[in-house]
């Protein structure tokens, strides 16, 4: 290694690494380790608190039920993750840069102001689920928790200053804890694994609640966000030389998002299976994050508590980061500027204050917030669908028929489960759903 590869940053070794092994100059068992870094971050929207909320829910109402949901909204979101970096990869914009070169501009302010709505919507979950664990843990009230967990989240962030691989490691460390915390949880609940597998494929919607858990499943797992996001993570991380780099780099690109939110899949799987296993036989009522961690301690110990809210923090204090990040690429995406970390912090951040001071109960506004971020998801999905199908735009790259034809399966899927939901909620009754 020269001289000026001993002193250069992590992110330059990496980024030198990167195109020797893209060139072919560099091989071995340890090379797609390069390439790990936007899917692992985007992952992070997929197991935050939000999915805590619901999946708590989830478990505890209707048990192994509903895994089904989980499982069908995580092959929906590698699709659409695997789509939203390729589009990053092959045009060099993202998404929201995309959608203000290609649709008329009335299209592209709605758009940004669903985004920014969503984005309220993410932050409120990110901060409630960091200060409900810091709340819990340190009986702190719950606005001191959300504090803390702001200064936290600020923290982190300027290490971004640094490039983007001290990020990357960073987030990955924060997934790593959430998902050795679920796999110690698996080894303490009782688990009935024949109920489980039956849940996983046998679709099912018990009544109307469950639909709207159901909604709330896919608007935590499947987020606009982590859309927006992946295709600013991509665009500028790699330099090719010419399509051959390109087909190596998006194949790389496609294991990255597989096992990535392969273990994100396996994470929301896991915490619908601890509450089923720990709540659902004689605690069914368990609806919130502070009664489930309150039921787990006389039920399971202290320990399996402990993992609980160690798993929360990491996961609060992540998705926040990686919110925040978002956030700021998809408003410099769709109006083309940048405003400083903390205004950007402070503009999603401030309704989630304003929730908690009203006294709205936390678990409900988490839940609520995931069915919010799901009225928000079609925007994205189609914007990304009619983009990567156009060979114009794609060039060699443009998405085959099969890949096309799933994407737009899955975006009706959501906008199906959405109308049945606002239908609900405008009391039009639903044959099969009481």
């Amino acid at each position: 290694m020269s001289e000026m590869s001993k002193n250069s940053t992590l992110t330059e070794r990496t980024n030198e690494a990167i195109g020797e092994a893209l060139s072919g100059r560099k091989s071995g068992m340890m090379t797609p380790l390069l390439f790990v870094g936007p899917a692992v971050i985007a992952s992070i929207a997929y197991m935050d608190p939000g999915n805590f909320a619901t999946n708590i829910q989830a478990g505890s109402k209707f048990g192994y039920s509903l895994l089904w949901v989980v499982v069908m909204a995580n092959l929906i979101a590698m699709l659409f993750q695997a789509l939203s970096a390729k589009l990053g990869i092959v045009t060099r914009k993202n998404l929201a840069e995309m959608c203000r070169d290609q649709l008329p501009p009335p299209v592209v302010w709605g758009m940004w102001a669903v985004s920014e709505i969503a984005a309220m919507a993410t932050d409120l979950a990110e901060f409630l689920g960091g200060a409900l664990a810091l709340s819990l843990l340190f009986s702190m009230p719950l606005l001191a928790g959300m504090g803390v967990t702001a200064v936290i989240t600020y923290a982190l962030l300027m290490v971004e200053k640094r490039g983007f691989r001290p990020v990357e490691l960073m987030i990955g460390g924060l997934v790593a804890v959430i998902a050795l915390c679920y796999l110690v949880q698996m080894f303490i609940v009782p688990v009935d694994w024949a109920a489980a597998g039956m849940g996983m494929l046998v679709p099912k919607l018990p009544n109307a609640e469950a639909l709207t858990i159901s909604v709330g499943i896919i608007g935590a797992t499947v987020m606009p966000h982590a859309i927006f996001l992946h295709s600013g993570l991509t665009q500028h991380r790699t330099l090719v030389k010419n399509p051959a780099e390109r087909r190596k780099l998006l194949r790389f690109s496609n294991i990255e998002v597989v096992v990535a939110l392969s273990i994100a899949g396996l994470v929301n799987i896991a915490m619908v299976i601890m509450a089923s296993s720990a709540f659902h036989a004689g605690h069914s009522d368990v609806a919130e994050i502070e009664t489930a961690y309150h039921t787990l301690s006389p039920l399971l110990g202290i320990a399996a508590a402990g993992v609980f809210l160690l798993s929360l923090i990491a996961s609060g204090i992540s998705s926040s980061v990686v919110g925040t990040m978002a956030g700021q690429m998809i408003m410099q995406g769709f109006v083309g500027f940048r405003i400083p970390i903390w205004l950007r912090r402070l503009v999603t951040m401030v309704p989630a204050f304003i929730v908690v001071a009203m006294g709205v109960n936390a678990t409900d506004a988490l839940v609520y917030s995931q069915v919010v971020l799901s009225l928000a998801l079609p925007a994205p999905m189609i914007a990304l669908v009619m983009f990567t199908r156009r060979r114009d735009i794609m060039g060699e790259f443009v998405n085959s028929r099969l890949t096309t034809v799933s994407s737009i399966v899955g975006t009706v899927v959501i906008v199906a489960l959405n109308v049945v939901l606002l239908l609900q909620i405008a009391g039009v009754q639903i044959p099969g759903f009481a």
